[in-house]
């Protein structure tokens, strides 16, 4: 059964003895807005072995990042800059708009996957001879995360050389087969293979499109438009959903469901020859005038000599080749991030998103909803509102509100849904609130855990590694997708939904504390800063 949604370093290394006070604003507050921060801006937290800081508010700046005394200002809150005569127009999120949306017909693709199978699988095994066979059935399914677990992995490497864009564009070729495959097939051996396909090139997008975002994103909207991942699988799932509908009375219809899959891809292909790459790949690639006409492009003519130092001053710290060694990911301060992108992806699978999807149907079914289509429906709908919601937040209240609020929602309401089951004073009252419990999670998953957990990992990564880091992430989220797959029945087979439900809410409340405490606030604040600020903690840590 395939996971329905999403999906060590030393821990002792990671256990700080106060919380992270982070500010942005001269007047910033703690966590919540809730308590002034009495101390200047900063984002600290200390070690038991080493003394370890890290500063995530106020900007600091490499003497190299200080921009010409004849710099134009950077003010990305003005609507016009003065440039002699000349007025130039602010458009905002506008320009990166058409390449971020053409980048998230990947995560369309990945949400439509995950829904095409949920109905048809019946007709499917009926057609190829496997009908009955529970474990055939499953394996069909779950084989697309062995391939995007292989995809993933190895995209770390192919995108360091490539690019994001011509790796989008080489991505396509296992997309588009594997669905004509898959379409075509008339053994069982043809569908597994063509849903392997499927998986690798999935798992592949999965790692490019949060970096490609995070990298041609203005850093006053990188946030909003981070989100577009996440609304792009969940339209990629509701329109599964509604053209698997003839499915009830067409044994055949799954085959024109999977032949509709190889359409993205041919789109996502074209798409890409007309989008930009990286700025930050081309500067690193030594395109410099390339990597300038993008920046002019999509973030205004007045941003490039500044971006264009940013990125020369990281390379020069970094270094200039394009592919890193995935053995810098246990070299600080690379290996923190790494461990924090690993650890998110844990706890996010661990605190049961797939789980719950699965049992959602029969929690609908108890209040006399019992079309599976209907309450996916309801669920996809769920999704896609708590994704808008994230798109309006993220850049106004900060990643790691968001996560926090998210995982204690979510745990709010797995305690909500175990006290109805364990303790049902009333039939239809249990009923209503398993219902209302199941959406208060969903929703709350969508506003943070699903979206926050895509872009903050790039965020915090450098740009020598953001690649391997996000490659070694996403894999850790496959693996741990696959096995609450794999355990999750058996579990609620011996012990009951009620405490399988209350374990994820303890988890959640876990990643809730984990954010709180390790999650460095990235709002409003370029790459480039986010690294710099982050290797000079290291190197000063290492001076003491």
């Amino acid at each position: 059964m395939i996971q329905m949604l999403e999906a060590k370093a030393n821990p002792l290394l990671f256990v700080p003895k106060c919380p992270p006070v982070v500010s942005l604003q001269p007047s910033s507050t703690f966590l919540l807005n809730k308590i002034k921060n009495p101390f200047p801006p900063s984002a600290s937290c200390s070690l038991p072995i080493k003394n370890f800081t890290i500063t995530a508010a106020k900007r600091r700046q490499d003497p190299e990042l200080e921009p010409p005394e004849n710099n134009q200002p950077d003010d990305e809150n003005t609507l016009l800059t003065e440039k002699g005569d000349e007025k130039e127009v602010d458009l905002g999120w506008l320009p990166t708009f058409p390449h971020v949306l053409t980048a998230s017909m990947s995560n369309f693709l990945f949400g439509y996957h995950i829904g095409v199978m949920n109905g048809p699988i019946v007709s499917i095994a009926k057609d190829l001879g496997f009908e009955g066979n529970s474990f055939l059935e499953g394996l069909v399914v779950s084989i697309f995360i062995g391939g995007a677990f292989i995809g993933s992995i190895s995209c770390g490497s192919i995108v360091d050389k490539l690019g994001c864009r011509r790796t989008f564009q080489l991505d396509t070729i296992p997309l588009i087969l594997g669905a004509i495959v898959s379409a075509q097939a008339h053994s069982l051996d043809e569908i597994l293979f063509g849903r392997f396909l499927v998986g690798l090139g999935i798992g592949v997008n999965t790692v490019l499109v949060p970096i490609y975002i995070s990298e041609v994103s203005p850093t006053k909207y990188r946030g909003l438009l981070g989100t577009f991942s996440q609304i792009g699988t969940c339209i990629g799932i509701i329109s599964s959903l509604f053209l698997a509908i003839p499915s009830e009375n067409d044994p055949h219809w799954w085959r024109t469901l999977l032949y509709i899959a190889s359409v993205p891809g041919i789109v996502l292909a074209l798409g890409m020859q007309f989008s930009v790459d990286s700025p930050r790949w081309l500067c690193k690639a030594g395109r410099i005038d390339d990597a300038k006409e993008v920046i002019s492009q999509l973030w205004g003519p007045s941003k490039v000599n500044k971006a264009i130092e940013e990125f020369q001053s990281v390379i020069r710290n970094d270094g200039a080749d394009l592919d890193s060694s995935w053995l810098e990911l246990l070299e600080e301060p690379h290996s923190r991030v790494a461990f924090i992108g690993g650890s998110l992806f844990i706890l996010q699978q661990l605190a049961g998103i797939n789980g719950v999807l699965y049992f959602s149907s029969l929690t609908f079914r108890d209040v006399g909803i019992t079309s599976g289509a209907l309450a996916s429906l309801f669920v996809g709908l769920t999704n896609f509102a708590g994704a808008l919601c994230a798109s309006y937040l993220m850049d106004k209240q900060g990643r790691q509100v968001l996560l926090v609020g998210s995982y204690l929602g979510m745990a709010v309401s797995m305690f909500v849904i175990a006290s109805a089951i364990s303790f049902p004073i009333d039939t239809e009252i249990s009923s209503n609130l398993s219902i209302l419990g199941t959406i208060m999670y969903i929703f709350s998953f969508a506003i943070g855990a699903g979206p926050v957990t895509g872009l903050i990992i790039p965020e915090l990564s450098s740009s020598r590694t953001r690649g391997k880091i996000l490659a070694f992430s996403f894999s850790v989220h496959w693996v741990f997708n696959f096995l609450v797959g794999l355990f999750f029945l058996e579990l609620v087979r011996k012990i009951g939904i009620a405490p399988v439900y209350a374990g994820f809410g303890s988890v959640s409340l876990l990643a809730a504390a984990f954010a709180y405490y390790f999650i460095v606030e990235t709002k409003g604040r370029s790459l480039e800063e986010i690294e710099i600020s982050l290797t000079a903690n290291y190197q000063d840590r290492n001076k003491m």
